[in-house]
C-alpha cells in the first residue's frame, strides 16, 4: 500500500485548483496529515474532544494510515445514529445544543456549490452527482447536499424541508438510493406536523424490531 501522503504528492497535478471537480480519498487524507503536522494529534484524536464527545459520538474508530495519520479519507466507523448527528449539524449550520461546535461561515461554503461538475463525467452516476461539488460535500437534486461513503452510506441533509436521512448499506446503487428519497419520502414531508398516529407508530415500532442486518458473505 502506498502512503496517502506520499500517493498525493506524487500525482500529477492536470488542473489549476478551484478549475476541476474532483474527489480523491488521498487528498483527504493528505488533510489529515496536515492536522498530525500541526497539532501533534491524529485527526481523530483532535476531533473527539472537538466534534466527537459535544455530539455524544461514542468510540469512533478511524483507521490509520502507514504512516500513522487517520486515514482521513476513508475508515471511519460509526453507528448510523451518529451519522445522523453529523448531518443535524450541518443542518443546523454548525450549532450543537447552543454552542457553535463549527464555524457558521464553514459550513455554509462546504455545502454550497463551490465548483460545476456537469462536464466531469459524473452523469454516468446519474443526475445527482452533476449539481456542482463544496468542500467535501456533493451538491444533488432539491437543494440537498449529501456525504456519501463506500457502497451506499449517506448524509443526505435537505435544508428547504429541515430533514437528515441517514443510510448506512451495501447496494452499490447509490443514485437508486437518492432516487428512493426523493420518490418516497420527498412527497411525504409536510410543513405542519403530522397528527398523533399511536397504531402508526406502534406498526413501525413493530417493524423495527424485526429487521436484520444481513452482513456480507466472504467471497474466500
Amino acid at each position: 500500500m502506498v502512503p496517502p501522503v506520499t500517493h498525493t504528492l506524487s500525482r500529477p497535478q492536470n488542473h489549476s485548483p478551484a478549475t476541476n471537480a474532483a474527489t480523491a480519498a488521498p487528498a483527504a487524507s493528505f488533510l489529515s496529515a496536515i492536522v498530525t503536522k500541526v497539532t501533534g494529534q491524529t485527526a481523530l484524536e483532535y476531533l473527539k474532544p472537538r466534534l466527537f464527545e459535544p455530539l455524544a459520538i461514542q468510540d469512533p474508530r478511524w483507521d490509520s494510515s502507514p504512516e500513522g495519520n487517520s486515514l482521513g479519507g476513508y475508515g471511519l466507523y460509526l453507528r448510523t445514529e451518529d451519522i445522523a448527528k453529523l448531518g443535524q449539524l450541518y443542518l443546523q449550520r454548525g450549532k450543537w445544543n447552543g454552542k457553535q461546535i463549527v464555524p457558521r461561515k464553514w459550513v455554509e461554503q462546504a455545502a454550497s456549490k463551490q465548483i460545476a461538475n456537469e462536464n466531469e463525467g459524473h452523469a454516468k452516476i446519474g443526475p445527482d452527482w452533476i449539481e456542482g461539488y463544496g468542500f467535501q460535500f456533493w451538491r444533488c437534486r432539491h437543494n440537498a447536499f449529501p456525504a456519501d461513503g463506500e457502497g451506499g452510506q449517506f448524509i443526505v441533509v435537505m435544508p428547504d424541508q429541515d430533514v437528515v436521512v441517514a443510510i448506512t448499506a451495501d447496494t452499490g446503487n447509490m443514485e437508486g438510493e437518492l432516487d428512493a428519497i426523493w420518490e418516497h419520502l420527498l412527497p411525504a414531508f409536510q410543513s405542519k406536523s403530522l397528527a398523533a398516529d399511536s397504531a402508526g407508530h406502534a406498526k413501525l415500532n413493530e417493524a423495527v424490531s424485526h429487521l436484520i442486518a444481513h452482513p456480507k458473505k466472504s467471497e474466500n
